[in-house]
């Protein structure tokens, strides 16, 4: 039977499988994961107890950058995402495979982070010592079972997104019931949630900037929901509620995990290691078998780096289609309808960061440095965008929030914040490697129109 597109569903050879139900827990699994779970500690130790304000300044300015992808979204309900926009904005090519190569790397860190993570979590679960070599090869094996994963199809993808879901959100659910169980028989200390203490010498504001860099990492994820409108039933009517809904379900649930880990667990101890939740159930609930939570956490990694893989095939695949990069990138199985090419590149990518990997502050830290660039200038497209009309409704978001969302991510980006200085080498690594492969595709590309 021959699919016939609703007002605002282009025709694609993508299996549209995803309805507002699955969207939601796409979105919500992405945003959710080894931000929350791995760096609560991290911003404690930069401003103390307190720790929840910078989530709360972080989920502000991704909800103003979330408004200019839901114009764009519904404007454009098709897989390449802030590439596209780009692209559509300003049609300069080197610029969009920058775009591109930005979000795929942010991506394919991430989930290449997210395995070192599931290997390290899968090794102290299990009370083995693997060493550095054993690590490596678990998270490989994992990446690889991800890739596969994403190889079988989007149904197979999201299903297993769905599961992975509903694990990290029962983990963070304990955590806050932890919190709220102790803080009623009186064990915890909620007035900690009020203490701030100050990194160094730098104040207050400069303190809760630099953790907000930190805690946007746990934020982003949202953006990836975009790369999946071709897989989506009817994008431009249900993005706006759906991604909307999905941010403020998260904010809530990221505001109630830092004041109950804040209440139980003193900053300074809180921001010591890798686990900061698993010394929020140690504190709360001693008798809880901690290694299961340990599990829980090794799944909550796993769904960001499954959700990842996808966002950045996805990605490959539709740029692909956009003529940004090679036809062969944009080859969809024919019987598993997904884009098995990109899925082999993108995995092939993984496999070389998690090799060369470092700690999940740094990685995580470049992650959002990447995106918090991008976001800049799809906020900068949606307002060059308005005088390109389409035939379908759409939703358009009120003309200074982009403004206000272009500044506030080029503000974070910035150096003046105290961002490590590590992750503007490692982003302009992975930009450099960037340049290359485009400077390989202009010349692949020009010869073939030669030879025709």
């Amino acid at each position: 039977m021959k699919h016939t597109a609703k007002v605002g569903e282009e025709r694609t050879e993508l299996k549209r499988v995803m309805g507002p139900g699955l969207l939601l827990l796409f979105i919500v699994g992405d945003i959710l994961g080894t931000g929350i779970y791995a760096l609560t500690g991290q911003v404690a130790a930069q401003v103390g107890g307190v720790v929840w304000l910078p989530f709360v300044v972080a989920f502000v300015v991704a909800l103003l950058t979330a408004f200019s992808y839901l114009e764009l979204v519904t404007k454009y309900p098709r897989a390449a995402g802030a590439a596209l926009y780009t692209h559509k904005a300003f049609g300069i090519h080197f610029l969009t495979f920058l775009v591109a190569f930005a979000v795929m790397s942010s991506g394919i860190t991430s989930a290449s982070t997210a395995s070192r993570a599931f290997a390290a979590n899968f090794s102290s679960a299990f009370g083995f010592d693997f060493g550095a070599y054993g690590v490596t090869f678990i998270a490989l094996c994992f990446i690889a079972l991800v890739g596969i994963i994403n190889f079988r199809g989007v149904t197979e993808s999201v299903m297993t997104n769905v599961l992975l879901t509903v694990v990290e959100l029962t983990g963070l659910l304990i955590i806050i019931a932890i919190g709220l169980w102790a803080i009623s028989a009186g064990q915890g200390d909620i007035s900690r949630a009020w203490d701030f203490q100050p990194a160094g010498d730098r104040g207050v504001f400069w303190s809760v900037i630099g953790a907000t860099t930190l805690a946007f990492f746990a934020m982003v994820g949202f953006e990836d929901s975009v790369n999946m409108a071709e897989e989506c039933k009817e994008p431009s009517r249900m993005f706006p509620k759906v991604l909307l809904t999905g941010l403020v379900i998260t904010g809530l649930i990221y505001v109630l995990v830092s004041i109950s880990a804040i209440a139980l667990v003193p900053a300074a101890e809180l921001g010591e290691g890798d686990t900061p939740l698993l010394k929020v159930v140690q504190a709360g609930a001693p008798a809880f078998p901690l290694g299961i939570f340990g599990i829980i956490t090794m799944f909550a990694v796993a769904n960001s780096a499954l959700i990842n893989m996808m966002m950045a095939s996805r990605l490959i695949y539709g740029m692909s289609r956009e003529a940004v990069l090679p036809a062969s990138l944009g080859k969809v199985h024919p019987t598993r309808r997904t884009p098995f090419v990109a899925i082999l590149f993108t995995t092939a990518l993984a496999f070389a960061l998690i090799t060369f990997a470092g700690s999940v502050p740094a990685l995580g830290g470049t992650t959002a440095l990447l995106l918090l660039c991008v976001f800049t200038v799809v906020n900068v497209a949606v307002l060059v965008l308005r005088k390109d009309k389409v035939e379908h409704q759409h939703f358009r978001t009120p003309t200074i929030l982009p403004v206000l969302g272009a500044i506030s991510c080029a503000f974070l980006a910035g150096p003046w914040t105290g961002r490590d200085p590590f992750q503007y080498l490692i982003a302009a690594c992975l930009l450099a490697l960037g340049v290359v492969l485009w400077l390989a595709t202009v010349g692949i590309m020009r010869s073939a129109r030669q030879a025709t």
